[in-house]
């Protein structure tokens, strides 16, 4: 199985500059890249060549009164492939539930995109030595989901931090994960071009999804080159 690579930019990136990024970002891998763009620029990366186009959020319902809201079908209308659920902005910021989260990947599922499941824990809880409990709680719905999914494990506290688990606590928690899902799992949180490889490197972890470094084309493209 080969790698993903997954960039999340966030609410960053007007259609403008979506189009500047795509005029220098020419990706030459064997690997699975995905951009998830803002919702408004999702026709134009959408349209580009080499790589797949996620979202960074869904509703689980089909329809209805949730203004501001977007659903599974409005998305693969799109070209939408992937989904990301449960990103701890959205768990902390907009006070999403483990089984709003689970209902979400259900959703994007039954109209066949692929939800990247996002957990972590934070400081507080890394520090005090709750990460595999909190981990658990996170992943316990999987066992719900009867289709093709990705598991993003994301440290709260080394997203946009410049801060990152060491290789041996990288490894064990990709071994922890793995002993709930056979599902591929990456990893997330300060990811550079700079460390990408070596984290690509550790058994279990089957690619990065990357933030910050996924604004810049070059930098991007010396991550997905260290997946090479």
């Amino acid at each position: 199985m080969g790698k993903f690579i997954i960039a999340n930019w966030k609410m960053n990136m007007t259609n403008a500059g979506a189009k500047d990024f795509l005029d220098e970002f020419r990706p030459q891998t064997k690997n699975t890249v995905v951009i998830c763009p803002p919702f408004t620029a999702l026709t134009t990366v959408g349209a580009a060549d080499g790589f797949a186009v996620g979202a960074q959020n869904m509703h689980y319902a089909e329809n209805g009164a949730y203004t501001g809201e977007v659903s599974a079908e409005m998305l693969v209308e799109l070209g939408v492939g992937y989904v990301l659920v449960g990103h701890s902005e959205r768990r902390t910021k907009f006070v999403e539930t483990d089984e709003f989260v689970i209902n979400k990947a259900k959703a994007a599922i039954s109209n066949e995109i692929v939800p990247v499941v996002c957990v972590g824990e934070t400081k507080e809880e890394y520090q005090s030595g709750k990460t595999k409990d909190i981990l658990s709680r996170q992943l316990s719905g999987l066992g719900q989901l009867d289709g093709e999914f990705i598991v993003a494990y994301e440290p709260v506290w080394a997203i946009g931090t410049g801060l990152v688990p060491t290789m041996e606590e990288i490894a064990d928690i990709h071994v922890f994960i793995r002993g709930i899902t056979k599902a591929p799992i990456l990893y997330g949180g300060s990811v550079t071009d700079k460390n990408a490889g070596e984290i690509m490197a550790i058994p279990n972890v089957d690619g990065v999804l990357v933030g910050g470094a996924a604004l810049c084309p070059n930098k991007f493209t010396g991550i997905i080159n260290a997946a090479n």
